[in-house]
């Protein structure tokens, strides 16, 4: 049977607004696609056509078109063959494709679609549906173009944002190595003893710092501070605080008080923790507060005096083992002005030992959420009780992880250990 005539065109329509759309009609029947050039003409495309499937393949590999017209059966390459070749070469130059058939049945419109069709019609075509089945190609191939866009846009907005994260976590670093660097000795030996410290922020940077000063002759100062929050506002707020409490510039440190020698002692820590607090309020706009604790030793006689100001109670560990955690609580630092901080006193012997801890030890939860609370950190610290120096310290951070589940610790972890010898005199 002679091939059915592809077209039926009864009316006139508009032409198309815009830029004329480029337009393929692939047939092997020369009057077809005359009837088809035509009308997509005169509708306001750019018409191109091909007699096969093969001379269509040139054409696209040219110039791409961004809608095709096909008949499925010719010789040679037919309108199905053509079409998966087209969608390979195609790209992201999406082309909106309608295949022309006299085909009805569901299983050859499934071979259709699965060929990467996108429309079909039947012959005769009719004007005004092949009409309307264009203008959804172009509403197609409008959304197409819009999401490409979008996603270029992501694609150079998620660019952007990577360059711009790498580059704040490389500030990160070294704002860690900063940080880090506030503790400059982490193990430091006396003639009465020896002193270990722990600095490890859950983050890059943290709110926690630790730290020591000369006091006297023959006593030592130690302080631990705990910022509230996480991140860099806390960790630009410790930084700050150090200065506060500087063992390089005595002249600045508010823990200390200058004699007309002009050496230097400590002063009573809770009058030093009440002159930080005002000083905090005057001179720092921030909605951040800290726990604090203050420690005066005297090497000689193993007399601690100590001011705590929110901070977790310290921990003596006796040379037989036996734990004292005592502490008056107190106030944090930055809340209110004209608060009264009080102090206390223990005693170490020889063989004991002074530990200080932040809260990110006793509040680290297990993987139920529950803390190790006080009660924890006994039985935690009873099993180290053999470890000293730098090591005690390594353990505990591998026991804490071992009782959190191997996950991150959710808070910043940090510690003082003063290990008494005793006054080398009276040994």
């Amino acid at each position: 049977m002679p091939k059915q005539l592809a077209f039926s065109d009864t009316t006139t329509l508009p032409e198309t607004p815009g830029a004329p759309k480029l337009v393929l009609v692939v047939d092997d029947s020369r009057l077809q696609r005359k009837i088809l050039t035509s009308s997509l003409s005169r509708w306001g495309y750019e018409v191109m056509e091909a007699e096969s499937g093969e001379a269509a393949m040139e054409i696209c590999a040219a110039r791409p078109p961004e809608l095709v017209v096909s008949d499925w059966m010719m010789p040679g390459m037919s309108g199905i063959e053509f079409c998966k070749a087209f969608r390979e070469i195609s790209g992201e130059n999406y082309g909106y494709f309608i295949l022309l058939t006299s085909k009805s049945e569901k299983n050859e419109v499934a071979e259709g679609l699965d060929a990467g069709a996108d429309d079909f019609l039947t012959k005769p075509v009719d004007g005004n549906e092949l009409r309307a089945r264009m203008m959804a190609g172009e509403r197609i191939l409008e959304m197409q173009r819009e999401l490409t866009l979008k996603n270029r846009v992501i694609t150079e907005t998620l660019g952007e944002l990577q360059r711009l994260y790498d580059s704040l976590d490389n500030d990160l670093v070294e704002a860690k190595q900063l940080q880090q660097s506030l503790v400059r000795e982490r193990h430091k030996s006396f003639d009465a003893g020896d002193l270990s410290l722990l600095l490890r922020s859950s983050g890059h940077v943290g709110g926690d710092l630790i730290g020591f000063y000369p006091a006297a002759d023959g006593h030592l100062g130690l302080f631990a501070i705990d910022v509230s929050g996480h991140g860099i506002s806390s960790a630009l707020m410790t930084a700050r605080l150090a200065g506060y409490l500087s063992a390089s510039a005595l002249d600045q440190n508010v823990a200390l008080e200058k004699l007309p020698d002009g050496t230097y002692r400590s002063r009573p820590p809770a009058r030093a923790i009440e002159t930080l607090n005002e000083l905090v309020l005057d001179e720092m706009e921030t909605e951040h507060y800290f726990t604090l604790m203050l420690a005066d030793i005297d090497m000689q006689t193993g007399k601690v005096v100590i001011g705590q100001a929110g901070h977790p109670h310290p921990v003596i560990q006796r040379r037989c083992g036996k734990l004292e955690q005592e502490g008056t609580g107190g106030f944090p630092v930055g809340l209110m002005s004209g608060i009264s901080f009080s102090q206390f006193e223990m005693h170490l012997d020889p063989g004991d030992r002074l530990i200080i801890l932040s809260d990110g030890v006793t509040e680290c939860p297990d993987a139920k959420g529950e803390m190790l609370e006080e009660a924890g950190l006994e039985r935690l610290l009873d099993g180290l009780r053999d470890i000293t120096g730098p090591a005690f310290f390594e353990s505990l951070v591998w026991s804490l992880t071992e009782f959190a589940g191997g996950t991150e610790f959710p808070d910043d972890v940090s510690g003082l250990l003063f290990e008494y010898r005793g006054d080398a005199h009276n040994r």
